[in-house]
């Protein structure tokens, strides 16, 4: 079993991605009131090696003795992966051990104004930032900023790295009605797409319940609005109910694994992953399909959010 390491797990945008977790749970430059894993614990722009670069290297290294290539190496996980100092380090090894096996970076792209960062990042083969909000007024409702994070540093940070990066940046917009839908924010949205110029930009949404009561995530009608709106070539939604039901979970046993354990009681997500033994990312991943096959639900009780058998 590995500490630092989670999946493969099945992903819409990288086929079979094998997660790398870089910060403890829930060290991150962003509070967005959207994140499914749930308030961030440590709120900071502060490097360090949270944990150490040998660590992560000797489980790498373990996995690529044991077990087939997977689609992608992705740095994700229950914070922002580009606060751990030795990320540098560590695609490094991934590019020196197995170099057919591409990287993927998801950041909150937060950290792109530093060049020590984006240098770091230089040797992956995607990076996958996000950009919810182009207005400081709708940054700070949606993502809840360390302090010193404007959304104007996040977006000149992205530009330089668009410039710089020879990679893939496919650039995420996780899309609140009532937040960031309206057509100013979608305009500064668009004007701030144009400059960053990135391969892809793909339209995400609420799916699974977030840090905050209330929160509604858009229709696919709602993103086909805003796709039309955005008036660009390479605007994609990889948030769609007909798409994510089509879904296919890799590992029945686990299907069934989640459904034994809250047929016995209601769970919340980090419930089933500490009993189950895996990370919280690979179980909300089967949560999504068995939530959207119908054959669970959620509530929101005063400990977060559990779920349980659909009745």
């Amino acid at each position: 079993m590995y500490k630092y390491l989670f999946g493969p797990v099945p992903s819409r945008r990288l086929g079979m991605s094998l997660g790398v977790d870089l910060v403890p749970r829930k060290v991150c430059s962003l509070n967005c009131v959207y994140c499914e894993v749930g308030d961030t614990t440590k709120l900071t722009t502060n490097r360090m090696a949270y944990i150490p670069a040998n660590k992560i290297i000797s489980e790498l290294g373990q996995y690529f003795t044991s077990s087939p290539a997977p689609d992608y190496i992705t740095f994700s996980g229950y914070g922002e992966p580009t606060l751990n100092s030795s990320i540098g380090e560590i695609i490094g090894f991934i590019k020196e051990k197995q170099p057919h096996i591409p990287v993927a970076v998801l950041t909150n792209g937060t950290l792109l104004f530093s060049e020590e960062v984006r240098k770091e990042l230089f040797q992956a083969d995607l990076v996958l930032p996000s950009l919810d909000a182009a207005t400081e007024e709708a940054f700070q409702k949606i993502n809840v900023p360390a302090p010193g994070v404007t959304v104007k540093n996040t977006i000149d940070g992205l530009i330089s790295f668009s410039k710089e990066f020879s990679g893939k940046i496919w650039l995420e917009i996780f899309i609140l009605p009532g937040y960031n839908d309206s057509p100013p924010e979608l305009t500064a949205l668009r004007n701030a797409i144009l400059q960053i110029a990135p391969n892809r930009v793909q339209l995400n949404t609420l799916d699974r319940p977030g840090r905050m009561e209330n929160l509604q995530g858009a229709s696919h009608e709602d993103l086909e609005r805003i796709k039309d709106y955005l008036q660009l070539d390479n605007v994609e939604i990889i948030a769609s109910a007909a798409v994510r039901k089509k879904q296919q979970a890799y590992r029945k046993d686990m299907e069934n694994a989640i459904l034994g354990t809250i047929d016995r009681r209601p769970c919340t997500a980090n419930d089933l992953a500490r009993i189950l033994g895996t990370h919280v990312n690979e179980i909300n991943k089967y949560l999504t399909i068995l939530e959207n096959n119908q054959s669970i639900e959620h509530i929101r009780q005063k400990r977060g959010v559990f779920y349980q058998l659909k009745k």
